[in-house]
């Protein structure tokens, strides 16, 4: 008999592994494990970011300011998940996985992605106990990589899903990506990339004075349209080209203001770029936490993400939360979900400023055009959720775990 049948539980008992506690991933735990028939232990293999880490694409050290642990189990595996640093795929070897997994506390394993040693050794250890795995992942087709590198991730990763019960899709282009690998339709689920919206609706809801206060603690002007750039200082997300379409429309005769939110590598190239450029309509917040940036959001018009090789682009669901356009480069992976051109947002060329500053003028000169376009923005974010992701991870264990689906039926009757 079925060892679920045997223990009379009717719960879905899951275990995640996950590298370390990523603020995005925190609430969506917490909201599965509401679930009456779901219950959700998190393993976490460091304590990255909770300690002061420096982040090497902020270049800083940071913690996060907001709750990561409410809602659900979360395990530290081992004493020394308070020094693992992430490094590379060797730089988590967690053997405590193998034990933890073997325990017969869990029905399934949850893999986020395939990232780090960690990863495999669980993979491992829940074939061996014949636990179904699940694996969701960020890679879509879009994503750059040289020929031969291509041909040996084709190769491996068609094999190796083979083995993997359930592909959870965080959206069309990574569902793609599972079909061009051979993965069937029957294996793929829909657990889509979200964030806590809402919080991030809540929380972005300000009356014009709390708008104007948060402008006035930034040194934005309160008269004038800002566009927000927030995410890392790094070369593949192309801070730079907001700044050069920032001149080019300068140039044709817009006024407003750019607000470059983050901090990283490029942080002194931008700054001096902004002088050797003349524009006076530039401000540099640095990082800002969790907690405050969807006041961040909704203090600003539009949102730019000009990234490339960007495997989804998770900021782009939280301003869309705040109610406003977002223009997004076309190698960005969120784009054929939650970016419909000329509806909510525009498309651009990765690496293009002309192709940036086209795409602003439209948004810059509309204000009624601009205004729809916020609104559609929150009603597409609004139905990309965390109901869609239990939904497809329900489906994802009674695919995978018939027997115990069965009893839950027959619970409910």
């Amino acid at each position: 008999m079925d060892r679920l049948l045997e223990q009379g539980t009717d719960l879905y008992r899951i275990a995640v592994v996950n590298s370390h506690p990523i603020q995005y991933f925190a609430p969506l735990y917490a909201y599965l494990n509401r679930n009456k028939e779901l219950k959700v232990t998190v393993l976490y293999c460091s304590e990255f970011g909770l300690r002061g880490d420096i982040d090497p694409g902020f270049k800083k050290a940071f913690k996060w300011d907001v709750d990561l642990f409410s809602g659900y189990n979360a395990v530290f595996l081992g004493k020394r998940a308070s020094r693992r640093v992430l490094r590379g795929y060797w730089s988590l070897i967690v053997p405590e996985i193998w034990s933890e997994i073997r325990s017969g506390c869990y029905d399934a394993v949850w893999l986020h992605g395939y990232g780090y040693a960690a990863n495999l050794i669980a993979f491992l250890a829940a074939k061996s106990k014949g636990l179904p795995v699940f694996m969701r992942g960020e890679t879509h087709l879009g994503l750059s990589r040289s020929g031969w590198k291509k041909r040996i991730h084709y190769f491996l990763f068609s094999r190796v899903f083979r083995f993997v019960d359930a592909l959870l899709a965080i959206g069309t282009a990574n569902r793609q990506y599972y079909r061009t690998l051979g993965v069937p339709d029957r294996k793929i689920f829909d657990v889509p990339y979200t964030v806590d919206n809402d919080r991030f609706i809540a929380a972005a809801s300000l009356n014009p004075d709390e708008r104007d206060a948060v402008r006035t603690r930034f040194g934005l002007p309160l008269d004038k349209l800002v566009v927000l750039y927030a995410s890392k200082f790094m070369r593949r997300k192309h801070p730079d080209d907001l700044i050069r379409a920032a001149a080019l429309l300068r140039d044709r005769g817009y006024d407003f203001s750019v607000f470059m939110v983050g901090s990283g590598e490029m942080d002194t190239e931008l700054r001096t770029l902004v002088q050797n450029l003349g524009l006076t309509n530039v401000v540099f917040s640095g990082f800002i936490n969790q907690a405050e940036l969807p006041r961040v959001y909704a203090a600003s018009d539009v949102f730019v993400l000009p990234s490339e090789n960007e495997p989804w682009g998770l900021i782009v669901n939280e301003v869309m939360c705040a109610g406003i356009p977002v223009i997004v480069s076309d190698e960005v992976g969120c784009v054929p979900d939650l970016v419909k051109d000329g509806i909510n947002g525009y498309h651009m060329k990765a690496g293009s400023p002309q192709s940036l500053s086209d795409a602003l003028e439209q948004v810059l000169v509309d204000p009624e055009r601009r205004a729809d376009m916020g609104r559609q923005s929150l009603a597409v974010v609004r139905n990309w959720s965390y109901e869609q992701c239990r939904i497809g991870l329900l489906e994802a264990l009674t695919m995978a775990l018939p027997r115990l689906a069965d009893r839950q039926k027959k619970t409910a009757q």
